[in-house]
């Protein structure tokens, strides 16, 4: 059987940049996925991707030109149901075997297998391994069909369809070209009304030839850098771009280097084919404009790479990726200054304009825009936000940080009406930071202000102050009690309002910060902060919901399940910046020869107090220790549990923990000796208070049934 590599090209008119790459892989994946399972290509067949503006390919090693034959058994139906009593085929079986291709000479050779409770028929036959052109055609209606796209375009073919200008095809873009070349054979496969051949098309103004006119599978990139004058690889491109980049701002000097956005730079790759990088400038008055301006509009709007200086400041230039190398590029690089100064032009205008009012002034304008439809307008929730500061800021801070706490909350959404704001949304609490510190605000205000959306993203700085750590969290807490009050949570992937988000915000702030809040009394502030009977009550939904998302946080921090669940689960938690010093101690008890016999015996008596009759008390009578066991299992109690306990208050949860370690043997034996249910009821209530008192004793740092296998 004839193996070769194997090269399909689709060529295109330009595609969607912020999805170029994932159709290149999908197309490969899928393209190559296919020829695999059809026995085309080996399961360890290299797979390579090619993805430009203008083209989606897949290289493939390793192909077969026709599959191997595969040995088949079928199964056709109960022997009770194939055979009549004389063994003679029912008519059933032979329209089963006729539709099979074969005929009534094939029972003889009908194999008899097990099939559940009933013996069943099985027809054994060699199925013929499929063509190339045959597999190849269903792998790339297949790949085609899967695609990824954004949107589909509808358009009409003009050749070789059944009514050439009326005929229409759905694809991202209008297609022009389909190469397939085993080794340097065409493989005459179809889609999107073309024909397969040999030939594609290079760049669109720099081709050296056109078209260009392919060899064989293995030399399409080459062949297309060469005569084509395009880098087909998108990571080859991308990192021609990189390379470019870091040349020009070399160049340019004085440590300046390019702005590091990754998802700027594959958009970037996915508009050039080949790429220039060339280096730009605009006039240093525009610098007095912050730079998260000026970095934004140059970004999102021309896709331009700004130059920032050795200390990350903004630089009066900026590196362009053309798509075109001319001799002389002066007139390429006056064009991107010409197309970007109106853009900067704009930034000061609205800078300049946002300036003449003040953040005070701009509160009041908040009752006019709606927040959400059930819970009110932007100033209803800012008048939240800032009870719910208060009440975090007194606990932390006393008056002073309750007071810069409210003071923040009250002016943190302001720059939502500003022109800034109203034209790049992104910058919302960065403008509001900059227009704080224009009005006279303090440098503290200025922060919490441009800090309260944090953190916006997983890995995002926390708030750099403390009146910034109180207006976050009070924020985020207002917007989760908000939803989950009027039933927007989250289901499955979806999570419009990003309550994760704010969520795992909240979480970060309180473990990273330390702060010493009880978990429970922060939603109960939250709570309170809205008007009666605004919300149902969801408290319990919503504890569950930031408590998962602890849990989650605790183990991506290298955490097992079990020792996060001890952990959060304990008796007397309290405040959630105690668990890591609890979780610490849960790993160091875990590791303790006792650990498993303590934690069964643990979760035993758990059970056994779960099912007891009534109210259990905690009081022991020492005259009704009836067995040797349970006097023993007091006295080692009396002794071990003041040690355990003092060195819980003085915060050393390791060494209470471990001081436990020495109850395991008296422990084992209590069980093994004393029937705690006994008949006696003042025996039976004693046991069971003895076994609270020993209960709360191990289940003050963590909930130790937990570590039970």
């Amino acid at each position: 059987m004839t193996q070769n590599n194997l090269l399909v090209e689709l060529f295109v008119e330009e595609l969607p940049p912020k999805a170029l790459k994932k159709l290149g892989d999908a197309f490969a994946t899928v393209l190559a996925d296919q020829l695999k399972a059809q026995g085309l290509a080996p399961a360890d067949a290299a797979v390579t991707a090619f993805a430009s503006p203008r083209r989606l390919a897949a290289h493939v090693t390793g192909v077969l030109a026709r599959a191997a034959d595969k040995a088949v058994s079928q199964k056709l139906m109960p022997v009770s149901v194939g055979l009549a009593a004389d063994g003679q085929p029912t008519p059933a079986l032979l329209k089963r075997l006729a539709a099979l291709g074969a005929d009534a000479a094939a029972v003889a050779h009908l194999k008899r297998a097990p099939d559940g409770k009933a013996e069943a028929l099985f027809f054994d036959s060699v199925q013929a391994g499929v063509d190339l052109a045959t597999g190849l055609q269903k792998a790339l209606d297949e790949a085609i069909a899967k695609l990824p796209i954004p949107k589909v375009m509808s358009y009409q073919l003009e050749t070789d369809c059944e009514l050439p200008g009326w005929s229409s095809v759905n694809f991202v873009r209008p297609a022009h070209g389909l190469v397939a070349l085993h080794g340097s054979a065409v493989v005459p496969v179809k889609a999107l009304g073309l024909q397969a051949g040999h030939a594609t098309h290079g760049h669109r103004f720099e081709a050296n030839v056109s078209p260009v006119v392919l060899k064989d599978a293995d030399a399409y990139a080459a062949t297309l850098a060469k005569d084509g004058a395009v880098i087909a690889s998108f990571a080859e491109r991308k990192a021609e771009i990189a390379r470019q980049l870091v040349a020009a701002a070399a160049k340019v000097g004085g440590g300046c280097k390019p702005i590091d956005d990754d998802a700027l730079l594959d958009e970037v790759t996915a508009l050039v084919e080949r790429p220039n990088v060339l280096i730009c400038e605009f006039e240093k008055q525009f610098l007095d404009v912050p730079q998260e301006c000026l970095i934004l509009t140059m970004k999102a709007n021309q896709k331009y790479f700004p130059l920032l200086d050795a200390q990350g400041r903004l630089t009066h230039r900026f590196l362009v990726v053309s798509n075109i190398t001319p001799d002389d590029a002066s007139a390429v690089i006056g064009g991107n200054e010409r197309v970007v100064r109106p853009r900067l032009a704009d930034a000061k205008f609205f800078f300049d304009q946002d300036r003449k009012k003040t953040l005070a002034s701009r509160v009041d304008g908040l009752a006019k825009v709606v927040y959400h439809n059930k819970l009110g307008t932007q100033g209803e929730r800012v008048e939240r936000v800032r009870a719910i500061a208060r009440a975090i800021g007194q606990q932390l801070g006393g008056d002073v940080l309750a007071k810069s706490a409210d003071t923040a909350a009250q002016l943190a959404k302001t720059d939502l009406l500003t022109d800034m704001v109203g034209e790049f949304p992104e910058l919302q609490g960065i403008m509001g930071g900059y227009y704080a510190r224009h009005d006279g605000l303090s440098e503290d205000i200025a922060f919490a202000i441009e800090d309260h959306y944090k953190p916006r993203f997983a890995g995002d700085e926390l708030p750099r102050n403390a009146t910034g750590v109180v207006v976050a969290l009070a924020d985020k807490l207002e917007t989760l009690v908000g939803m989950f009050g009027i039933g927007n949570l989250p289901t499955g992937d979806k999570d419009p309002f990003a309550l994760r988000r704010h969520a795992l915000g909240v979480v970060r702030m309180l473990m990273e910060g330390k702060l010493p809040l009880q978990f429970h009394e922060l939603t109960r502030w939250a709570f309170a902060a809205f008007p009666d009977g605004l919300l149902q009550d969801r408290s319990v939904e919503l504890d569950e919901f930031l408590i998962e998302r602890l849990k989650g946080y605790l183990r991506d921090a290298g955490f097992s399940a079990a020792e996060v669940d001890a952990a959060i689960y304990a008796r007397q938690l309290g405040q959630w910046s105690s668990i890591p010093a609890r979780l610490a101690a849960v790993r160091a008890f875990a590791a303790l020869p006792e650990a498993p016999a303590l934690a069964a015996a643990n979760k035993r008596i758990s059970n056994i107090l779960k099912k007891a009759d009534g109210e259990v008390g905690t009081a022991v009578n020492d005259t009704l220790l009836a067995e040797a066991a349970e006097k023993d299992l007091w006295a080692a109690m009396r002794s071990t549990v003041p040690s355990a306990n003092a060195k819980f208050e003085a915060g050393d949860y390791t060494a209470s923990l471990q001081s436990l370690a020495a109850l395991r043997a008296p422990v084992d034996a209590f069980f093994d000796g004393v029937m705690v249910n006994a008949e006696d009821p003042a025996l039976k209530a004693n046991r069971l208070g003895l076994l609270t008192q020993l209960h709360e004793a191990m289940n003050r740092v963590a909930d130790l049934s937990r570590l039970a296998t």
